[in-house]
């Protein structure tokens, strides 16, 4: 059985639900690390569930570089108002947009492949289905523009 400081310690660092931390804690016998492979493994695969579900709310995210010479508008959807309203989700799209700005990405396909510019270790995409599993809806950047002058 898990230590509660443990299942606290990883949700902290994920942003899991706690029933899903202990899950993950218990099939890794105790194992933080094994468990965090087990959270992304199932994000992943909550992710391909969720690929057909139709993404009706979203925001359109802004971002203008403190030069005031690069800025991005992101669409980016999700399944419904309440997640579009979420701090999660509104995090995720800030984070995109430092994307685009940074490494100006040539359309939506390139962008998914990029390393993430905070964690070269993941792309984009995961970034993308490491939300899906924490908030538990689909999501999709639809469309962005990058100005520079």
């Amino acid at each position: 059985m898990p230590k509660i400081d443990q299942i606290k310690q990883l949700r902290e660092e994920t942003g899991v639900s706690v029933s899903e931390v202990k899950k993950a804690l218990e099939q890794s016998e105790g194992d933080s690390e094994k468990a965090k492979e087990l959270l992304r493994t199932w994000g992943k695969n909550l992710a391909g569930k969720k690929a057909s579900r139709e993404t009706k709310s979203g925001l359109v995210e802004s971002y203008v570089h403190p030069n005031a010479k690069t800025g991005v508008l992101l669409d980016i959807r999700c399944e419904t108002d309440f997640v579009a309203k979420n701090p999660d989700f509104k995090n995720l799209a800030h984070e995109i947009c430092l994307q685009i700005a940074a490494m100006d990405p040539s359309d939506e396909v390139s962008l998914m492949t990029q390393p993430w510019i905070r964690d070269a270790s993941k792309t984009i995409k995961d970034l993308i289905e490491d939300a899906i599993g924490k908030i538990g809806e689909k999501i999709e950047v639809k469309k962005f523009v990058r100005y520079e002058i």
